[in-house]
Order: structure tokens, then sequence, then C-alpha cells
């Protein structure tokens, strides 16, 4: 699968990401181990990064979780990764969840991305819901959902914990298909 806008590309993750993602992790540590821990620890070294690469590819192959890299088309430089997850094939719902690296920030690529794969979520999967869930200080993200569409729904309360911090409320957005 592969979506194109402006000088980017979206894909599914294949094996031969794992090192543009081991080194988009670890060059962006400080930024992503607040609210992406998981993804950051499993993909520390290329050996990890492999076995995430792997487990990720089967995962979108069994429509388990999609993961796909935004990359920029020309330099092949990976700017970011967005997850569909949190699946449930009953309700239709998918939740989107999303980096980006600290050289491509602010440059509304995300919003761009999320816009396509909202289409595509509800194209191709067939999900009829759409979530984007975030603390209400992630700015950026909160500004991606509501650039999208996304309207906000409810306050989860004391819903994530990041490493070493208490936990903190999250705000629900969501977007529904037409």
């Amino acid at each position: 699968m592969l979506i194109q806008f402006e000088e980017f590309e979206i894909s599914s993750v294949h094996n031969g990401d794992a090192w543009k993602i081991c080194n988009l992790m670890v060059a962006n540590a400080d930024r992503f181990k607040r609210y992406f821990p998981k993804t950051l620890e499993q993909n520390l070294n290329p050996t990890l990064a492999n076995l995430f690469v792997e487990k990720k590819v089967k995962q979108f192959k069994n429509r388990e979780e999609f993961l796909f890299t935004l990359k920029q088309s020309k330099s092949r430089k990976l700017a970011g990764l967005i997850y569909i997850k949190e699946l449930d094939w009953e309700e239709k719902q998918g939740e989107f969840a999303y980096c980006i690296d600290y050289t491509f920030k602010g440059q509304g690529l995300m919003s761009k991305a999320i816009k396509e794969l909202s289409i595509y979520a509800f194209e191709d999967l067939g999900l009829k819901t759409l979530q984007i869930i975030v603390n209400k200080d992630n700015v950026g993200s909160v500004n991606v959902a509501t650039k999208n569409g996304f309207q906000w729904q409810r306050t989860n309360i004391k819903e994530f914990t990041p490493p070493g911090e208490q936990a903190l409320d999250m705000e629900v957005y969501e977007l529904y298909k037409n």
C-alpha cells in the first residue's frame, strides 16, 4: 500500500524499515519516551528493531494492528510512524497513534498523513469510527485531531501512565465515517 502527498509517502511497514525505525527512535528518544515508551524500548538497537518490524509485519497481515511509515519520497528519510491500533472489528473502530521526527515537527505532515489514512481506514478497512487519544498538553497531537475533523468526546481519567510519571488524563477525539 502506498499513499503519496507532496514530497512524502505513506506505506505499510516492511522488513527493510528496521534500521530506519531504530534510527528514528534513538534520535528522538527524549521526545518519544513519554508517549511512545513501548515502541522506543523495542527499537533501541538494530536487533530489537528487526524483531519489532517482523512482529508488526505479521500483525499487519493478520489485520491485528497496522503500522505505517511516513517517508520523504526522494531521500527515503523516515519522517514518522503511524499506527492504526486497538482495532475492534465488531464495532468497526480503530485508534490512531503517531510520532514524527524532530526535523519534520511543525510542518503539518502528520495532519496530512492522518487525513490520508482516515480515508484508507474508512474505505479500505471498513472502519466506521476512528479515535485519537491524547493528553491535552500534547498540543501538536490535539491540533492533528482537530484539523482532521475529529471531535472531542470525553476525558478518560488517569488512562495513561508515562514511565516515571503520575497517570495522565487523556482526551478522546473521534471521527465518524459519513
